[in-house]
């Protein structure tokens, strides 16, 4: 770093500008499906639950991806001040937001971020409005179709960048695709079962991690932000480097608080991924170094629907007691420290590294 000031300084003031862009990014997005609420009233009062309920969905979270977008657009040399790269977020927003709302569909999610999810939230509907027919499947039919206009959404906002180039637009068309994959590979593990190797569990773990949220959730925005700055090849390889294992990290992090999380903290009850029935790279290295009765007990009771909290309360002491907890936290640590390696060869401008040194912390260092 060549610049006098301290690397604490300029991180400082990295947070201070991200705090201002995620600030941004919320009030357009706040009055862009404010807009789409306006128009979906037009057709009838009736459906303007499909957009509210979008509205508080995206009120919450980190603003990761943006964020990502963010700095990999800074440090390309673009302009902070640019709206091109708030929309950018806004539509990285709506993605996210559609992805929540189907995962949730399809691990049969209670709550999000600590309120009902959007499918539960539509079966509360049915239920406060006295309709006929069964609230469940009136929940997962409103949700789907909310999902798909998140989905729509999020490209109308991307479309509308101004001077969107081919290659940002590449980005974005293979990031949606691996996302779809990816998800798809993990209802494929969840309903194979014991069916598959165990042998094999922790390599296919990684693969949906890194298809299903790493390369969406790190990699691709920052590839989005760079692309859409111009950058060479050679910076979009660095980009690569570093926010693809710290991607990984991220969602590992994210399984480990998936079960042994504080849910006043992360929003989801205790022990919710055991019961979603999830094969995460933690229950991959349970199934590998378990006892043969532990290893039975998993694959028995992994996902049931009639699980107990005593059972849940058993397999996460089988996840510690096995090893599996400290395996998956050494891989945290291996990819924290590729991409913090890999990080020392990105070129820019030192706030710019500043804010990736940011990007870093907020992905590693939490407990939500």
């Amino acid at each position: 770093m060549s610049s006098l000031e301290p690397l604490s300084a300029l991180v400082s003031k990295a947070e201070q500008m991200s705090r201002t862009y995620t600030d941004a990014v919320a009030k357009l997005l706040e009055q862009f499906l404010s807009s789409k609420g306006d128009e979906v009233a037009q057709i009838t009062s009736s459906a303007t639950e499909i957009v509210s309920s979008i509205q508080d969905l995206v009120r919450g979270g980190k603003r990761l991806r943006p964020l990502f977008a963010y700095w990999g657009y800074l440090g390309a040399g673009g302009n902070p001040d640019d709206e091109n790269i708030v929309r950018l977020g806004v539509s990285l927003e709506l993605f996210q937001g559609a992805a929540l709302i189907h995962d949730d569909i399809i691990d049969n999610s209670d709550t999000r971020r600590g309120q009902p999810s959007v499918h539960k939230r539509f079966e509360a509907q049915h239920s406060s409005l006295g309709l006929t027919g069964d609230a469940a499947a009136y929940g997962m039919a409103s949700a789907i179709l909310t999902g798909d206009l998140c989905l729509s959404l999020s490209e109308e906002v991307f479309a509308e960048i101004d001077g969107l180039n081919s290659a940002t637009r590449s980005i974005f068309n293979r990031m949606r695709l691996q996302v779809m994959a990816g998800q798809y590979l993990d209802v494929l593990e969840e309903s194979a079962g014991s069916a598959y190797d165990p042998a094999e569990a922790v390599k296919r773990a990684r693969t949906i991690v890194r298809f299903k949220s790493a390369k969406y959730s790190t990699e691709n925005p920052f590839l989005l932000g760079g692309a859409l700055a111009n950058a060479g090849a050679e910076l979009l390889e660095n980009y690569s480097a570093f926010a693809l294992p710290l991607g990984e990290a991220f969602q590992l992090r994210d399984d480990v608080l998936g079960v042994f999380g504080d849910p006043s903290v992360t929003g989801k009850p205790a022990g919710d991924d055991l019961r979603e029935g999830k094969r995460t790279e933690l229950i991959a290295h349970a199934l590998a170094k378990s006892a043969p009765a532990e290893r039975d007990f998993i694959q028995d009771r992994l996902g049931a629907s009639d699980m107990s909290d005593v059972e849940v309360e058993k397999m996460s002491t089988i996840l510690k007691s096995s090893g599996a907890l400290v395996e998956t936290e050494a891989s945290i640590s291996e990819l924290t420290e590729q991409s913090l390696t890999a990080l020392k060869r990105i070129t820019v401008a030192d706030l710019s590294l500043a804010g990736m040194h940011y990007l870093s912390d907020i992905v590693t260092k939490r407990s939500k």
